[in-house]
């Protein structure tokens, strides 16, 4: 009998069936989001064993085993959110969000934190950033405020967090300092509570049991979040000061959801749990330093623990991100979160470097070390000291293996950005012998030079100062230059100015919500440091300090967050939408020299990358009125961007209806966005409530070219406390200027002590 033998077309046939079930069958780790728990956090542990069952249940249904549930299932949110994460396949989590009881299923996101390290280059940025001044006064107390940090933990012996002088910790307080595991780490009355959540990292070491800071990020924002005075702080004798958080004297926990796994991973499920347990131990403000590409609003794990959140009374206050300054790349752009760009202080460290011809250009470094003072070096061009066997196009980056010792021993090196990091330039010359080197931007990266802490006397120096030293160059056959010592630098002017790396808008989730809705300090901020773990990223470099300097959206949200905290102190009734719109409708769209706000560019910065202004710590505690949010009006919105009315309910703590004729637009927010003015009259409405004096507001509108906007009523009388009157503004096109892109304007309310404003961001259309 003849054997049978398949046909080479069945045969492959059948691989790619069989390719197929794999691929339908590949699991991944979901986040499947079941609404609202109504009980609190005094419930039993079995009431919550409880819910982690439904769990079980729920998941067993499509998977077909109790056992494979149990095993499938990593986290169970079972205090205030009703959720769970689990390995899934696709047919799995389609069969899932298929069931009534469920809100939607959707996959997690490994997210990074927002410090300029996550782009492999380093920057710096300073504590003091914010000056209190008149609240000054009001910043030493406010120690019944809990703020909370989502980070990678936290340095439990950094000054910042001492608690002498501080009373026992709140009654309300009803968190953990979790350190079974880490016998010297401790919490106390200041650092009252620390939680830790790893889970989704495979096998791990002994240090991921603990919510000890391994790398510094959580340290350096929770000590600008809620850092306690320190005199005498410095980074190498620089910029010494009292360092303080924006609110010194509040108590602080830490959550750490971060871990320096795959460049700092910083998983969906560990942070929905970190939401669920920080309301349940009673925090007042969360900051979250965190981010990713952004999802739909209920389908992304960082918007939904932040709604909860803020459904419980907590302001949660979020990174703007750092991939500016390309546009509509802005993330955390939830409604009810307030997210924060980066901008820079009135501080710089500057240095400078002095051509052969006594050409004078202006650059930045942080640099502990300096040439000898007014000794002039022999000046090269990387591309003139390339190695044989490497590019030019290496050599003039300086990139590793690229320079030939030979040509570089007592020489000032000229690099150009890119490719690697800035310090790792510093490195590269450094050991073929250089003497010093010039980082010079290329033209993508313009003005936008950076303060590293290198490891050889260097400048950053921008774009146009490096043609000038690549002509002077070619200009003689004995190039000559001189770096001098770095000096801090006060009172710059004009500041703040937008940071190139700060995340722009608008939203790619929902253009009529502006953000990033603020703009905070975030360039060269001096904060906590662990004492402990070397300050650059570099195995070669061991330099340690208890601060440091750094940059990043990450260090421009926990100065509002400290904001925040000074705020729920002092109006604890308050909302968190009541708060944020404290906070935005007082920031400042003017810098220190009375003109408008900078881009990097040199150009007037617009809302797209600062949102509703600069914050104004001295403004905030007297707003005068306020844009109110309820719960119930974030639900409608849900409910007018199409969002299942069934589903929504399932948010609510009682029974909720969707109101059909609430529309996106209709949102009581702090600042207006139009998406598309093609056409027209647009109606905006919004409501105001007062919070201070009895008094009579009048309408200032400052409207662009291209828009005819009205405000009607144009006069608002307040005679009472929480009053509130409503207004619409009618936009409509004018038919001068642009007929497409962009254009900007602001309404404000004034008293004539009170400047209630909004800025206006307008798409015309194409």
């Amino acid at each position: 009998m003849n054997a049978f033998h398949p046909s080479p077309l069945l045969f492959i046939l059948f691989l790619l069936m069989l390719f197929q079930t794999c691929i339908i069958a590949t699991k991944k780790p979901y986040i499947v989001y079941l609404g609202s728990l109504s009980h609190g956090s005094s419930t039993s542990s079995l009431h919550h064993q409880r819910v982690t069952e439904s769990h079980y249940n729920l998941l067993e249904s499509v998977s077909g085993s109790k056992n494979i549930a149990e095993e499938a299932i990593s986290h169970s949110c079972n205090r205030h959110i009703n959720g769970f994460a689990a390995m899934l396949d696709e047919n799995q989590a389609s069969k899932l969000a298929k069931f009534p009881d469920v809100v939607s299923v959707f996959e997690c996101q490994a997210r990074t934190l927002h410090t300029t390290r996550s782009w492999n280059f380093l920057g710096m940025e300073k504590h003091e950033g914010i000056p209190l001044n008149s609240i000054w006064n009001f910043a030493r107390f406010g120690d019944d405020t809990i703020i909370a940090n989502f980070d990678s933990g936290v340095w439990p012996e950094a000054k910042s967090f001492s608690d002498e002088g501080y009373g026992p910790i709140p009654s309300r307080w009803k968190g953990t300092c979790q350190s079974d595991l880490d016998p010297n780490f401790h919490c106390n009355k200041k650092l009252i509570g620390a939680r830790f959540f790893n889970k989704g990292y495979g096998i791990l070491n002994a240090t991921f049991n603990s919510p000890r800071d391994q790398e510094g990020h959580g340290t350096h924002t929770l000590s600008i979040a809620g850092g306690n005075f320190v005199s005498g702080a410095n980074v190498f004798a620089m910029a010494n000061g009292t360092a303080k958080g924006g609110s010194p004297r509040a108590r602080i926990a830490s959550y750490k959801v971060c871990w320096p796994v795959e460049g700092r991973q910083c998983l969906d499920p560990n942070a929905l749990a970190a939401y669920d347990a920080a309301i349940s131990d009673g925090v007042d403000v969360i900051s979250v330093s965190i981010g990713g590409e952004p999802k739909e609003f209920l389908r992304d794990a960082l918007s939904v623990g932040a709604f909860h959140a803020v459904q419980h009374g907590i302001v949660v206050v979020c990174s703007a991100g750092n991939f500016g300054p390309t546009p509509a790349t802005v993330s955390n752009v939830s409604p009810w979160v307030l997210t924060v760009g980066a901008s820079t202080i009135d501080r710089d460290f500057t240095n400078f470097v002095v051509l052969g011809n006594n050409k004078k250009l202006k650059g930045t470094s942080f640099s502990s070390k300096a040439l000898a003072f007014n000794k002039f070096y022999p000046l090269i061009n990387a591309v003139d000291a390339k190695a044989n066997n490497a590019s030019s196009s290496d050599a003039e980056v300086c990139n590793e293996r690229s320079l030939d010792p030979t040509k570089l021993a007592g020489k000032i090196v000229v690099c150009l950005r890119g490719v690697i990091s800035r310090v790792s330039k510093g490195y590269v010359v450094a050991q073929a012998g250089a003497a010093g080197m010039i980082l010079v931007n290329d033209k993508d990266n313009g003005d936008a030079i950076a303060t590293d802490l290198h490891l050889l006397p260097a400048s950053h120096v921008t774009f146009n100062d490096g043609i000038s030293i690549f002509q002077y160059i070619k200009s003689t056959k004995t190039p000559m230059a001189c770096i001098s010592s770095v000096k801090t630098e006060l009172d710059v002017n004009p500041s703040p100015v937008m940071a190139d790396f700060s995340s722009r808008g608008p939203s790619t989730i929902e253009e009529s919500i502006l953000k990033p809705d603020i703009t905070a300090p975030g360039v060269n901020i001096i904060a906590a440091y662990p004492d402990e773990i070397p300050l650059i990223e570099l195995q070669v470099d061991d330099r340690r300090a208890p601060f440091k300097v750094d940059s990043g959206t990450s260090m421009a949200c926990p100065h509002v967050a400290g904001i925040v905290g000074l705020l729920k102190s002092r109006y604890p009734k308050w909302s968190p939408a009541a708060i944020k719109s404290a906070i935005m409708t007082t920031a400042k769209t003017n810098a220190n020299n009375f003109n408008p706000i900078l881009d990097f560019t040199g150009l007037e910065a617009t809302p797209l990358a600062y949102g509703n202004g600069h914050v104004d710590p001295n403004s905030v505690m007297d707003p005068g009125l306020i844009y109110d949010i309820s719960i119930d009006d974030y639900l409608n919105f849900l409910c007018a961007r199409g969002e299942n009315a069934t589903q929504i309910n399932k948010l609510s703590h009682k029974l909720f209806v969707c109101d059909p004729s609430f529309k996106v637009t209709d949102l009581n927010y702090p600042s207006i966005s139009v998406t598309n003015l093609k056409t027209g009259p647009v109606t905006i409405n919004r409501k105001l409530k007062n919070v201070g004096s009895p008094g009579t507001y009048v309408a200032q509108v400052k409207a662009p070219l291209e828009v005819s906007i009205a405000v009607e009523p144009s006069t608002l009388q307040f005679t009472a406390m929480d009053e509130e009157k409503s207004f619409k503004i009618v936009l409509q096109r004018s038919g001068k200027g642009s007929q497409e892109g962009y254009a900007f304007g602001e309404l404000a309310w004034s008293d004539g002590k009170h400047n209630v404003r909004s800025s206006i961001a307008v798409n015309l259309g194409k």
